[in-house]
């Protein structure tokens, strides 16, 4: 016997679903699981030709603090390849284009409370362009070193999971 979804409540709210599943246990017993339905989404770990990461401290009004970060965003509209979104927000955040680009795979950073998906990838070859960020946006450009950019997670101060998804797969997929 497999799960199956005796009966399903859907509600919007702003820019999250809340869903709420009484499911079907394989034992047959039954059991309420609630989740947010929330768009999927991309981070980019932009590489300097020097190898050093172009970084963003941003605020985030949820935690009420400066977060440091990685270029991210949201894929607005089901059937977008997320290759456009992350250079569209890589621009639109730091300013930069870049010529290369390493796909890191996806990942779901919490997938017993959330249907979120963040596709990760690292871009090299970087161009200065122009920094358009969105009104709601405020955003410091900091470029650091490898060493600098370890040392911000190691100690805590760099918390951003897709941002800690994305070094971690670069790391792994380039030693």
């Amino acid at each position: 016997m497999t799960w199956s979804i005796a009966t399903s409540i859907k509600t919007k709210v702003d820019r999250f679903g809340i869903t709420i599943d009484r499911v079907v246990l394989p034992n047959g017993e039954e059991k309420n699981f609630s989740y947010l339905d929330f768009a999927k989404g991309v981070c980019v770990l932009p590489i300097t030709k020097d190898h050093d990461v172009v970084c963003l401290k941003q605020y985030r009004h949820a935690l009420t603090s400066w977060q440091w970060e990685l270029p991210a965003g949201m894929i607005d509209h089901d059937g977008i390849d997320p290759l456009e979104v992350a250079k569209k927000e890589l621009e639109e955040e730091t300013g930069y284009v870049a010529e290369h680009w390493l796909d890191l795979g996806s990942f779901y950073p919490s997938p017993g409370s959330t249907t979120e998906e963040i596709y990760l990838f690292a871009a090299a070859g970087l161009t200065p362009t122009e920094q358009n960020l969105e009104n709601s946006e405020q955003i410091e450009l900091h470029t650091v070193t490898m060493q600098e950019l370890k040392d911000l997670i190691t100690s805590g101060d760099f918390k951003h999971g897709a941002g800690l998804a994305a070094v971690l797969r670069y790391k792994f997929m380039t030693d």
